[in-house]
């Protein structure tokens, strides 16, 4: 059978790996000693907002706290933070075989070809995680929002997509994931916003005012994209080139088809408000960060999602975590 690490089990490794291991697959999570103590103790529970639960008793699922546990795998899921993505990368180097398929299930979009310089003994694959998961009671792991997982087309990955059929984690192999990072990137421009705001993901998308910000930064990433020639892939209810307007919608519109559409639950928040309790350094600069990016090195600018930037960045250094739609959207958009 083949041997699935899950290598940064957190919120998202802990839920992918927990359904994957309850389909049947030989799943190692690679992950802190707490988490493991956690899954040791309690066993590892999976949830989502259709009522999907499935409980594995302690000791039903592999758990390491050492990357030398990465040994043995045939395929790695990496779902380290994308400020860990070089260290993981090291512990892959120094402990997986060679020519082990290395998934990176990842925010952003530079991940991969980081991935590819720093493992040329490895084949580095791009995946897609497009809903949220948060952390919940002892042991328990709740996808909050719709999605798939989706990663490139690659022969070693079917045996997942054949397991994982109709469950909350299941895979889709898809051909262009550069449209797809795109695609999932313009969604998440969402998460500085939430974690800036304090609240779940449901009371801020609920105010319009959060999501005018929103709707504006979606705007530029597309303009930015568009002088590229990048056409970004529909990885959520809507094609691309509408979120800005719905997004933008009255409350009336929004509030009553777009949450529902998205199926976001009342526990959702962004993994990056996790990251302002916890003290952490976020995933900005592979957010909103690489559509400034994008845009410089094509002798634009990106002022908009640069302001959501270095709000971000005054947050980590302990300024504003609890802005109001109002404020956000005046601060941004004057």
């Amino acid at each position: 059978m083949t041997k699935i690490a899950i290598h940064g089990a957190g919120s998202i490794g802990c839920f992918v790996g927990g359904v994957w291991a309850s389909r049947g697959l030989d799943v190692t999570l690679v992950g802190r000693d707490y988490i493991g103590d956690r899954i040791n103790t309690h066993g590892l529970k999976v949830t989502d907002y259709e009522g999907f639960s499935e409980i594995i008793e302690p000791g039903g699922v592999a758990f390491a706290s050492s990357p030398a546990a990465l040994a043995d795998a045939d395929i790695i899921a990496l779902t380290v933070k994308s400020t860990g993505t070089e260290r993981a990368a090291t512990e892959i180097r120094d402990h997986a075989k060679k020519g082990t398929i290395v998934l990176s299930l990842q925010n952003g979009i530079s991940n991969v070809e980081t991935l590819r310089t720093l493992l040329p003994d490895q084949a580095v694959l791009a995946g897609m995680v497009p809903f949220n998961v948060v952390a919940m009671d002892a042991a328990r792991w709740h996808k909050g929002t719709l999605g798939v997982l989706m990663a490139e087309n690659h022969p070693a990955l079917q045996a997942i997509v054949s397991a994982t059929k109709d469950s909350p984690a299941d895979l889709m192999l898809m051909d262009d994931m550069v449209a797809v990072a795109w695609g999932k990137l313009l969604l998440n421009l969402n998460n500085a916003l939430n974690a800036l705001s304090g609240i779940t993901l449901y009371e801020e998308l609920s105010d319009r005012n959060f999501r005018r910000v929103l709707s504006a930064c979606i705007k530029e990433a597309l303009i930015t994209l568009e002088t590229t020639g990048i056409k970004p892939a529909k990885v959520s209810a809507f094609p691309p080139k509408w979120l800005p307007t719905f997004v933008g919608a009255p409350n009336f519109i929004f509030n009553t088809i777009g949450l529902r559409l998205q199926k976001v639950d009342k526990h959702a928040r962004s993994s990056m408000a996790d990251d302002f309790s916890a003290g952490r350094p976020t995933e900005i600069d592979y957010l909103n960060g690489e559509v400034v990016r994008l845009a410089e090195a094509n002798g634009k600018a990106a002022p908009i999602n640069k302001a959501i930037v270095e709000l971000v960045k005054q947050a980590e250094a302990g300024g504003a975590k609890a802005w109001s739609g109002e404020a956000l959207r005046k601060k941004v958009l004057g």
